[in-house]
C-alpha cells in the first residue's frame, strides 16, 4: 500500500464485490482506471473498465449518504469527433486489435451506464486521444464529450497534466454526472 500525505493507493480486485465493497468504505473519492477484457470474450459488456464502475456503483449505492464520489478514467475512442459519430469509429479496423476495439466499447457503455445513475455521484474524465510522458505544466483545457484538438489538429496531453486534472477534480466537484475530457 502507497501512502501519501493526502493520498493513499490501495490493491483490490475491481471484478469481485466484496473486495470493492471492502475498499470503497471510509473514502472520499474512489478513482477507477482499469483496462481489459474478460478472457476471450469478444462481447464489449465483457470489458472490465464497464463492469468495474458498475461494482464500484453498487458498492457505493449501499453505503448511501455516506458514499464516496467516484471518477472513471474512460478512453479518448468514446469522445465524439462529429455528432453522433465517437473518435473510436473513425479508426480503420484493420489496424485496430479486436481486444482494443471491444474495450473501446466497453469504455463507450460504461458511460452510457453512468449517465442512468442518478442516486451516487460520480464523474467521466477522458483525456485526449494521445498521453505523452511530458512534465508537469499545469497547463490544460476542460471540454466535454467532443474530442479537443490544439490550432496544429494535435489531441494531447501528459499523463502528468491529467493526473493534475483528475486531482483538480476530486477537490473541486465541477463535474458531478458528467463526463470531463483534458486537452492542451
Amino acid at each position: 500500500v502507497d501512502v501519501h500525505d493526502h493520498l493513499t493507493a490501495v490493491k483490490g480486485d475491481v471484478l469481485d464485490p466484496e473486495s470493492v465493497s471492502a475498499l470503497v468504505v471510509d473514502q472520499d473519492i474512489v478513482i477507477v482506471s482499469v483496462r481489459g477484457v474478460l478472457g476471450k470474450s469478444k462481447k464489449p459488456e465483457d470489458a472490465v473498465p464497464r463492469i468495474g464502475v458498475e461494482r464500484v456503483v453498487n458498492a457505493l449505492r449501499d453505503l448511501g449518504d455516506t458514499a464516496a464520489r467516484v471518477i472513471h478514467v474512460g478512453g479518448s475512442g468514446s469522445l465524439e469527433v462529429e455528432p453522433g459519430v465517437v473518435y473510436a469509429d473513425k479508426l480503420p479496423k484493420v489496424l485496430l486489435p479486436k481486444k482494443l476495439e471491444l474495450e473501446i466499447e466497453g469504455q463507450v457503455l460504461a458511460l452510457e451506464y453512468l449517465r442512468t445513475v442518478t442516486d451516487v455521484k460520480w464523474s467521466y474524465a477522458t483525456p485526449a486521444k494521445n498521453f505523452t510522458n511530458g512534465e508537469r505544466t499545469g497547463i490544460f483545457r476542460i471540454g466535454g464529450d467532443q474530442l479537443l484538438e490544439d490550432s496544429r489538429g494535435r489531441s494531447r496531453i501528459s499523463r502528468a497534466d491529467f493526473a493534475v486534472a483528475l486531482i483538480d477534480e476530486a477537490e473541486n466537484a465541477d463535474f458531478i454526472r458528467q463526463r470531463f475530457s483534458v486537452v492542451y
